[in-house]
């Protein structure tokens, strides 16, 4: 199981399982041709999605379009279950990027059907992810700005404050749901200008001034 770094060491616990949120930018779910939920799209990635986007990011052969989707990553550092919105803030331990990977093809063809999105979402190496920072370093999780560079051109550039529903918030309403514990991973939606992955691309990603990283894309 793939443990996160927090602030250059290694945490006390590994990823058990990454929370995700569908459509949780306006401007996406238009780009993608989605109506925008009355409530959050919620999906899981398991463990052994999760890997070091450094390791570089893999990619599956043969699957159609795999799809690059950058989001904020909070790390979970206690339990919630059925938490509030001040339980959710003091259990936050660390704030990082991720990479929802998506064979947009699958996820199209599932969509179409009314099925399920695992075999587009929770594939080996689907949720590639950085170091996280302490939270200590956040004064407004609605006022955090993040990007990606593909091939030396800007892909993605989105700030917290776009989201239909914002971190905190989200994060109670998925306790609801998900017993949440120290090491579990949030995926708080991706903005605009998602699209796909080839090998040999280079990646740039960068989280407000605290993440700044490059890696590159590989088949397997």
């Amino acid at each position: 199981m793939f443990t996160p770094i927090l602030e250059g060491r290694r945490y006390g616990h590994a990823v058990g399982k990454v929370v995700c949120i569908g459509r949780n930018y306006a401007a996406h779910a238009a780009e993608l041709n989605n109506p925008v939920p009355d409530q959050p799209v919620l999906f899981l990635k398991p463990s052994d999605a999760v890997c070091d986007v450094r390791s570089p990011v893999r990619i599956p052969e043969g699957l159609g379009e795999v799809h690059h989707e950058l989001e904020v990553a909070v790390l979970i550092g206690e339990t919630l279950t059925r938490a509030n919105a001040g339980e959710v803030s003091a259990a936050i331990a660390g704030v990082g990027l991720g990479l929802d990977l998506t064979l947009r093809d699958i996820q199209t063809g599932l969509k179409e059907k009314r099925l399920p999105w695992d075999r587009a979402k929770a594939f080996d190496h689907a949720c590639p992810i950085s170091e996280f920072v302490s939270v200590e370093r956040v004064s407004d999780w609605q006022n955090l700005s993040f990007s990606i560079v593909r091939n030396g051109v800007l892909q993605q550039t989105g700030n917290t404050r776009d989201m239909l529903n914002t971190v905190i918030p989200l994060i109670a309403h998925m306790s609801e749901t998900f017993r949440l514990n120290p090491g579990d991973v949030i995926m708080t939606g991706t903005p605009p200008g998602v699209g796909p992955l080839v090998a040999g691309d280079k990646l740039e990603l960068s989280l407000e001034d605290w993440i700044s990283l490059q890696t590159t894309v590989v088949n397997g």
